[in-house]
């Protein structure tokens, strides 16, 4: 009976999250700030304990989950609508390093010796100062850098070339199957399919992967149940 109970009350804590987490948004797993990162763990917390307890009374920490969820929610909406509020929840961006000057005030701000600052310069591919122009803690704790103009890529607007304009390709057979809405959307047709299907004479039930390029052509990608030979990262 407890383990039913259990079972059960797993399930209710699952789709109470499910729900909350689509009142509180995306923000909540892409772009933790503290306070957002601080209810995520407090509702996960509270959910553990909904799905365990075994006296039935679920409903005490359904209304927690929830007043925490509603009060994410309302912070999330007026700190849109206030500048000074959101610097006071969500943080502000600190500057670093500006044109060969380490801002040491800044660090302590931010919680940071110079070790751990070069070290999070040399992760994104930056083993000099030399090489950056300035460098910015951003609210949800990570570090921009922007290189300086003769150590960033090239680009063609650099070269003065003109490219193509891409689009994202788009997924139109997936493991055999047409996906008949996002071939709509390329503003292709059944019978575009098989003419490209035909062209590179393949059958649609070889196809694993199917898109749609940007320039309007079928791109296909094959399953196989062989093993590579050789372990080519080793």
């Amino acid at each position: 009976m407890d383990i039913l109970k259990v079972v059960l009350a797993s399930f209710g804590s699952l789709a109470a999250l499910f729900i909350l987490s689509k009142i509180i948004g995306n923000k909540q797993i892409s772009e933790l700030n503290m306070f957002d990162y601080i209810n995520g763990i407090t509702i996960g917390s509270i959910a553990a304990e909904m799905a365990t307890t075994l006296d039935g009374g679920f409903i005490l920490p359904l209304i927690a989950m929830i007043i925490y969820a509603l009060a994410t929610f309302a912070l999330s909406v007026i700190t849109n609508k206030s500048i000074k509020l959101r610097r006071l929840f969500s943080g502000r961006a600190i500057v670093l390093y500006d044109k060969g000057e380490i801002f040491c005030k800044n660090l302590k701000v931010a919680k940071l010796d110079v070790n751990e600052f070069l070290s999070q310069c040399r992760v994104m591919g930056y083993f000099s100062l030399s090489q950056i122009e300035t460098a910015v803690l951003e609210a949800n704790g990570k570090i921009s850098i922007l290189p300086k103009s003769k150590n960033r890529p090239c680009t063609p607007g650099d070269l003065a070339l003109a490219v193509p304009k891409d689009r994202p390709e788009v997924n139109v057979i997936l493991q055999g199957k047409v996906l008949e809405r996002n071939l709509g959307y390329t503003g292709n047709d059944k019978n575009w399919l098989e003419k490209q299907l035909n062209k590179q004479k393949k059958s649609l039930k070889d196809v694993f992967l199917g898109v749609c390029t940007s320039d309007n052509q079928l791109e296909i990608y094959k399953i196989s149940d062989k093993k590579p030979l050789n372990d080519i990262f080793l």
